[in-house]
């Protein structure tokens, strides 16, 4: 199963990307896993990355496309991945695209898990995270809502809606039964 998770901040996308790995037998694939890992053992992408880091410039897109693709083509991927935080933006989508057509397969889905702006905001803050003010999440989510709304109209009837509100256990049994697992 090839999956692409959307959802904002504090959606819960990262425990429920776990769970589903394990149950699913496929890799979660993050973007920031990928960055730390890339940047970590000093690869030549790692390393790019890490300039742009430095300058504190954001990450361009063809290198985040670059480390997702060479992950892709890891073993552990071949016959499935969830993946979390590409694309962002509908040109990523267009990327991933291609790069499942040099593949010779495509996804089977992309769950959306949908959550109140509210209940993102009380999340975010039971973290106790430094950086984690309401009005920091607030423009996060503002963030998240301008590059992400057009994803969701981009990728239409392949959207998978999952109310991301409850228990753990709740919203991963919604979001195994809507994959019909």
């Amino acid at each position: 199963m090839r999956l692409v998770l959307l959802g904002p901040p504090g959606a819960g996308k990262g425990t429920q990307a776990a769970i589903l790995s394990e149950k699913l037998g496929i890799p979660h694939i993050s973007t920031g896993d990928l960055f730390r890992a890339n940047i970590g053992e000093g690869t030549p992408l790692g390393v790019e990355a890490q300039q742009y880091l430095d300058a504190g410039k954001l990450v361009p897109t063809d290198v985040t496309a670059r480390m997702v693709k060479a992950r892709l083509k890891e073993d552990d991927a071949r016959d499935g991945f969830l993946l979390d935080g590409f694309p962002r933006t509908v040109e990523q989508a267009e990327i991933l695209e291609d790069f499942m057509k040099e593949f010779g397969t495509e996804l089977n889905g992309v769950v959306n898990f949908q959550v109140s702006e509210d209940v993102v905001v009380e999340r975010m803050l039971a973290r106790g995270r430094a950086d984690d003010n309401e009005e920091t999440i607030r423009t996060r989510l503002q963030v998240y809502r301008d590059e992400t709304a057009p994803l969701i109209d981009h990728y239409g009837d392949e959207i998978i809606a999952i109310k991301a509100e409850g228990t753990v256990e709740e919203i991963n049994a919604r979001t195994l039964e809507a994959l019909g697992k």
